[in-house]
């Protein structure tokens, strides 16, 4: 199966590591992965600051470069949520509609694809250590996504997968929600490793780099010697 790799802005800039090993992921499940080079950004941080036009011009782009490819696959709930849900409304009344609809139902966080479209949940993986789930808001309320990467971490050898309290609260992250009310999302941040550190747990897991770094920098401020992990980071141990 031939795969289109899409590696977000964030990705791309501060967690390259997140990417190769979701090539190396990829490849284990039996894909052919591509990777165009020309890619930029999926136009969510423009759009979120609400500079749609500006936002528009870089999706277009997005477009362009995924043309004809079957599958899209990302490591990151948050761009795949912004691609299936705000694709349709930006280019409402225009000739790329079609486009954007089409390429809206091509576009899979990482562990969907994996678990929903090749149905594979066991890539050989061996992780030691306790680790806690962090459901992101864009994996649970844009993308749907709540049992697959369970599914997947319950297959890793050597992991012991401990729930949280309020595990689908949101970390306080939300892009320029924590740049613009600061107080507010250090609080929720608060909260989240709070509710992380009674797991008892060595690593808190989620789908989302962002959320990740927020709640990374929140641990800075305690004791814990807790880590954060991407997904896919696990997913890749141990072969």
């Amino acid at each position: 199966m031939k795969v289109h790799l899409f590696v977000p802005c964030f990705i791309d800039q501060l967690y390259p590591t997140v990417a190769f090993n979701m090539v190396k992921v990829l490849e284990k499940a039996g894909c052919e992965v591509h990777y165009n080079s020309k890619q930029t950004c999926c136009g969510q941080p423009a759009f979120n600051a609400g500079f749609w036009g500006e936002s528009k011009e870089v999706c277009n782009k997005f477009l362009q470069d995924f043309e004809g490819a079957e599958y899209i696959v990302a490591p990151s709930a948050s761009c795949v949520g912004f691609v299936r849900n705000m694709y349709s409304k930006l280019f409402d009344n225009s000739a790329n509609l079609q486009q954007a609809k089409k390429t809206a139902e091509r576009i899979f966080e990482l562990s969907e694809f994996l678990v929903n479209i090749l149905q594979v949940t066991d890539l050989g993986a061996s992780f030691e250590g306790k680790a806690t789930y962090h459901d992101s808001c864009a994996g649970l309320r844009e993308c749907h996504i709540k049992s697959e990467p369970r599914t997947l971490l319950s297959k890793v050898a050597g992991l012991e997968l401990i729930e949280m309290n309020e595990s689908e609260t949101c970390c306080g992250f939300g892009g320029t929600f924590a740049v613009k009310f600061e107080p507010i999302s250090i609080a929720m941040g608060e909260q989240k490793i709070t509710n992380a550190i009674a797991t008892e747990a060595n690593y808190i897991i989620s789908t989302d780099m962002s959320c990740l770094m927020h709640i990374d920098g929140c641990l800075k401020n305690h004791s814990s010697n807790m880590q954060v992990l991407h997904l896919v980071d696990v997913l890749a141990s141990g072969y």
